[in-house]
């Protein structure tokens, strides 16, 4: 099954319709959404077609990938259609493509946002998922080698998102290191929409806050260097300092009745399923866009956002051989670990213990896929 439209069919239609000049200043951008029928996948497209991903002024080419059986194939056919009715001046082409034939799918990509992968169910550990996906890792790896351009960046979001990170690195070894990240950007995300709620202040106004570690419940969110415009630094100007700062209670404590901000962070997925019967689909689609629009188009300054990324020579003392999340700069499409932060002994407790996780799953995953 193809695309509705051919990219230059889309292209000619938009820019009839629209009154959008049929060539944009720069080339498109092709990018791959894997799981693209899914929920998080039917969340971020209309944000990538719409510009909120590359910038405002920037064309795009779909490539929405998908499993071809079952009725997803019927699934993402309508994901089309409705790509197709938004009629977004943006997108120069929508293609469909299946794992069947991975070559339509992975050849000249510029970006692949990984999103497609199982599902943890309940009852499963977290050992399960990790060997559940890391097959699929090891696959997707294997045609970035293949088909894909050296130079293509890769955003893991399908959890756990580290570790399936490191797998999939492991299999494309043409493709630098530094041209992978997993996403800790919608714990960054969440971080700081609650300290706007608690705080009363603009979302905007918030900098330096840090996520260490992996996208799990060994997360460390750390508001030490936290400063809010026109307030100073955060814990400088609360009453509330413990609530922030203080770490989770053992797992037997939990859920606290009272949590604290950590807390809170750490197991706000959770709760979102449990209020609305599904998974974060919309915020992790939105901290998708936000990670790789930050990644083209740079950040700010001295301002640090979450990545994790490849942890070779980062200077905390993290072990080498992970993917991990550290505040980073970016520029020049070139992201930077800042160096200027100097975590307290509490946060470096926690920031180890989040490393021993990697470790661990990385290890258990090396053996998963040995054994096959």
């Amino acid at each position: 099954m193809g695309s509705l439209l051919s990219a230059e069919e889309t292209a000619e239609n938009q820019g009839d319709i629209q009154g959008v000049p049929k060539k944009m200043a720069s080339a498109p951008i092709t990018v791959l959404i894997s799981g693209a029928a899914g929920q998080i996948g039917y969340a971020m497209l209309p944000m990538v077609a719409s510009g909120q991903m590359f910038g405002p002024d920037q064309e795009v080419i779909i490539h929405a990938l998908e499993v071809p059986f079952g009725e997803v194939p019927k699934r993402l056919n309508g994901v089309a259609m409705e790509m197709q009715d938004c009629s977004y001046p943006l997108l120069k082409g929508f293609k469909q493509c299946f794992t069947d034939k991975p070559e339509e799918a992975w050849t000249g990509i510029d970006y692949a946002v990984l999103v497609g992968g199982f599902p943890r169910k309940k009852g499963m550990l977290r050992a399960d998922l990790l060997q559940k996906n890391a097959n699929i890792f090891k696959t997707a790896g294997e045609c970035l080698e293949k088909y894909a351009k050296e130079s293509v960046k890769v955003l893991v979001i399908a959890n756990p998102a580290n570790t399936n990170c490191r797998v999939l690195a492991e299999y494309a070894p043409k493709i630098p290191k530094e041209n992978f990240c997993a996403l800790t950007r919608l714990d960054y995300n969440r971080a700081c929409g609650l300290i706007s709620s608690n705080e009363g202040c603009a979302v905007s106004s918030i900098k330096n806050m840090v996520i260490w570690g992996n996208h799990s419940k060994s997360q460390v969110p750390d508001v030490s260097y936290v400063t809010i415009e026109g307030k100073g630094k955060l814990l400088e100007n609360t009453e509330r300092a413990e609530y922030y700062t203080k770490p989770t209670p053992p797992k037997e404590q939990l859920p606290s009745e009272s949590p604290a901000f950590m807390e809170v962070v750490q197991y706000r997925g959770a709760e979102v399923i449990k209020a609305r019967g599904a998974s974060s689909a919309c915020s992790a689609a939105n901290a998708g866009c936000n990670n790789i629009r930050d990644w083209v188009l740079g950040t700010t300054g001295t301002e640090t956002v979450a990545m994790s990324v490849w942890s070779n020579g980062n200077p905390y003392g993290i072990a080498d051989g992970i993917f991990y999340s550290f505040p980073c700069t970016v520029a020049d499409g070139k992201w930077t670990i800042a160096d200027n932060f100097t975590p307290t002994d509490t946060v470096k407790e926690l920031m180890k213990a989040s490393e021993a996780e990697l470790l661990e799953e990385w290890k258990t995953c090396q053996e998963f896929l040995a054994s096959q």
